[in-house]
């Protein structure tokens, strides 16, 4: 597992690419939980979300022999859209494996950036073409199963230990498990009482069945937020999750469709979907035991479309 002065080295590694995002009170949604709430704003990182600092990093740690030959990884959207972003910017040749479900913006932003991206069937062909691109040289950067990158996840946490007020419970959203695994690693440290609080959308519970069946373990996905949607968790984020949460809350793709819309409009912030998801789990956290609460909200992304909101807001019947 990572420690915190892992956490701490990787934040000065990329201080000089990256974004320190703002920490903010937020009275609107303050007001929807009626309790203080928090919100890391990591939706204005480089790249629409917090999968720069990972990307970055870990290009950073390429020798000039991998550098020249170039990357490879798989990803539902944004992290394929940091590593083709920071790559260019880098110089290193990046290829981006991406599922058919991957939004069509996310494959636009990716090759306007110079990456060549390849489309497979499913998350699951997307991971299992990857070794094809690793046999002819390419270094895999992968989007969650890195010391490296879930360190870089972690300079959100940080951040948000050093920058936020009192806090009694954080909210991370859950897809391979990178991001809560980081944060959960520096908040646990900077802040020993605090409980973290990871959130999935059905239909991709990959962190929920590992933690179930008590090693990860495939999942089926049928989820609409395909950024959220990791075909199993690794090993590495399966230990952090395990020894490190209060919990992992699921909610239905329409509560986090319609979580974005409060974002939106409570607390003017345009997130996605994969954030969307922590509005309802808020309110799951509260009623387990809300006495007292000052929640923290970690929006990791704000790459979605308006047409794709107004259409799953149609699709669900939201308004």
């Amino acid at each position: 597992m990572i420690t915190v002065a892992d956490v701490e080295a990787e934040a000065e590694r990329i201080a000089g690419y990256v974004v320190r995002t703002p920490t903010v009170p937020s009275p609107g949604l303050s007001e929807l939980l009626g309790v203080p709430t928090t919100a890391k704003l990591e939706l204005l990182q480089r790249t629409g979300s917090f999968k720069a600092r990972g990307a970055t990093a870990r290009l950073l740690t390429l020798s000039a022999a991998e550098r020249a030959a170039g990357v490879v990884t798989v990803s539902g959207g944004n992290h394929g859209i940091a590593l083709a972003v920071m790559a260019g910017m880098l110089d290193v040749k990046a290829t981006i494996v991406m599922p058919r479900s991957a939004p069509a913006s996310a494959r636009g932003i990716a090759e306007a950036a110079g990456a060549r991206v390849h489309i497979a069937d499913t998350m699951d062909a997307a991971f299992a073409s990857v070794d094809e691109f690793k046999a002819a040289g390419l270094t895999l950067v992968h989007p969650f199963d890195d010391p490296t990158v879930i360190a870089a996840q972690g300079t959100v946490g940080l951040e948000f230990a050093q920058d936020a007020g009192e806090l009694t419970d954080v909210l991370v959203s859950i897809g391979g498990g990178g991001l809560i695994s980081g944060v959960a690693t520096a908040l646990r440290a900077r802040r020993p009482g605090i409980r973290v609080w990871g959130v999935e959308t059905e239909g991709a519970q990959a962190m929920s069945a590992a933690l179930e069946a008590g090693r990860p373990t495939p999942v089926e996905l049928s989820s609409i937020v395909s950024t959220l949607s990791a075909p199993s968790a690794s090993r590495l984020t399966y230990e952090h999750a395990s020894q490190l949460l209060a919990g992992v809350l699921t909610v239905t793709d329409a509560e986090a469709v319609q979580g974005t819309l409060d974002l939106a409009n409570r607390a003017k912030v345009w997130a996605e979907p994969a954030a969307g998801c922590l509005l309802p789990a808020a309110r799951q956290v509260l009623e387990r035991g809300g006495e007292g609460a000052r929640l923290g909200l970690v929006i990791c992304g704000g790459n979605t479309t308006t047409s794709d909101v107004a259409g799953w807001a149609r699709r669900f019947g939201l308004s």
